[in-house]
């Protein structure tokens, strides 16, 4: 519990989500304090006529990430509604219950997705105490509890209308604006700090990882060029390879993965990685797609192992890889990921490290083709005569060993400061909730 006064005297608001509000605070719905997309372009807007667009997507809780530029003919969902300085934009959709922003100026007459109300509060708000209200938790609650569908949960703005807010006294919002506006600023500040210091412990890991693949561990062994431009100068008794020659003579060996159509797709049996599941240097758990064992017999799948290198030939970064997890289940992966099985001449942590690092990622980029009109993609073919650095195998494992250690300890203090954004984020929330509905007073 925050340590804030309570106001003298409270009383029944009536309404469940406000409960108990001080006693000289009213309450009213929506649709009698505010006006509801009251500004939109007509539909005898030129087709031409340039608009600045914002999408539901693109706005978190209390900010605008990004504005696209459109023409009005081709505004994304025959978007229309106008934004003014002052006004709030809240989302009516639940998968973005949080997008919901205090227009200011240099946003004011963008034109929002039809995803969001945009709420112009009139005389009985502060309209930014009004924004800070539609932020709250409590608030948000109620979207969510009024929210209708299965696939695509929304509300409607009339819906929204009806929602009954709590209404303190002009005098009294400025003073709660204030505070908060303070206090959010200080939270803000101590968040970006976090962020910054995760940015460094990344920047220090990719500059760690670039010079151990390259150059070893030992600052003053004898250094020759390498021949190779993402490479540079290696040591002397380092050798370089081709990515195919890293795996042994054999049957799919290095190997694309395989073509599974969405009619193959089940709930449950062999577990398909995706590309979505490599990340650079790491393996990402997000969605769970199978393929049953008559499709794998039938497809002739390429079952993957825990340890295999899995390289992803599409971008996000193009040529990034990761070891194939142990999920204790039988594994295949799809067909834009690379599959190399690795010989007992190669620590295979030692491969997704190189492939992890800046240096080699910019070279892919720079040689791969576009493909499909919009993404970066690799042939396997090509990436098979893509050259790497090969020092002895005591040598990698070395490496691997130091690495991994070290990365245990970033990743650990990267999480500790996440956990601090996090709590910085809810303690940010409490305070804004208890304070625009009167739980406490400031």
């Amino acid at each position: 519990m925050l340590a804030f006064p309570k106001y003298e005297s409270y009383k029944d608001s009536g309404v469940e989500w406000l409960g108990e509000i001080p006693s000289e605070w009213n309450t009213k719905k929506l649709k009698f304090c505010c006006k509801n997309n009251a500004f939109v372009l007509p539909e005898t807007t030129h087709p031409d006529f340039q608009i600045r667009y914002v999408d539901i997507g693109s706005v978190t809780q209390g900010r605008i990430e990004k504005v696209e530029c459109h023409t009005f003919k081709d505004a994304p969902s025959r978007a229309r509604r106008l934004a003014r300085e002052g006004d709030t934009i809240v989302s009516t959709v639940r998968t973005y219950l949080r997008a919901i922003s205090y227009i200011e100026k240099e946003y004011a007459d963008c034109v929002f997705s039809t995803g969001f109300s945009v709420l112009s509060p009139e005389g009985y708000f502060d309209k930014k105490f009004f924004s800070y209200l539609l932020q709250s938790e409590l608030f948000i609650g109620e979207v969510v509890r009024y929210s209708k569908g299965v696939s695509f949960p929304a509300i409607t703005s009339l819906e929204l209308g009806n929602f009954p807010v709590p209404i303190p006294t002009i005098a009294e919002q400025k003073r709660i604006v204030e505070f908060l506006d303070r206090t959010t600023a200080d939270i803000d500040r101590a968040i970006s700090r976090k962020q910054r210091l995760i940015e460094l412990l990344q920047e220090q890991k990719a500059i760690l990882i670039n010079q151990a693949v390259t150059k070893g561990l030992n600052p003053n062994v004898p250094m020759r060029d390498s021949g190779i431009e993402w490479l540079g100068e290696i040591p002397e008794c380092w050798e370089t390879i081709t990515v195919k020659q890293i795996a042994p003579n054999g049957y799919k060996t290095f190997i694309d993965g395989d073509w599974i159509e969405s009619p193959y797709i089940t709930e449950y049996g062999i577990r398909l990685i995706q590309t979505g599941n490599i990340g650079t240097g790491e393996y990402r758990e997000k969605g769970f797609r199978y393929v049953s064992e008559s499709t794998f017999k039938a497809l002739n799948c390429t079952e993957i192992f825990p340890d295999d290198v899995l390289i992803c030939r599409l971008d996000g970064p193009v040529g990034r890889a990761c070891l194939a997890p142990n999920l204790g289940v039988r594994m295949i992966t799809s067909v834009d990921n690379a599959i190399l099985k690795p010989s007992q001449d190669f620590d295979p942590r030692f491969i997704v490290y190189s492939m992890s690092s800046d240096s080699w990622l910019e070279w892919i980029k720079a040689l791969c083709r576009v493909g499909g009109g919009f993404r970066f993609r690799i042939s396997r073919s090509m990436l098979g005569e893509l050259k790497i650095a090969a020092p002895p195998l005591q040598e990698q494992q070395k490496i691997a060993d130091q690495l991994d250690s070290i990365f245990q300890e970033n990743l650990a203090l990267v999480n500790k400061l996440l956990d601090g954004i996090e709590r910085l984020n809810e303690y940010r929330q409490i305070v804004i909730s208890q304070v625009v509905t009167g739980k406490i007073k400031i």
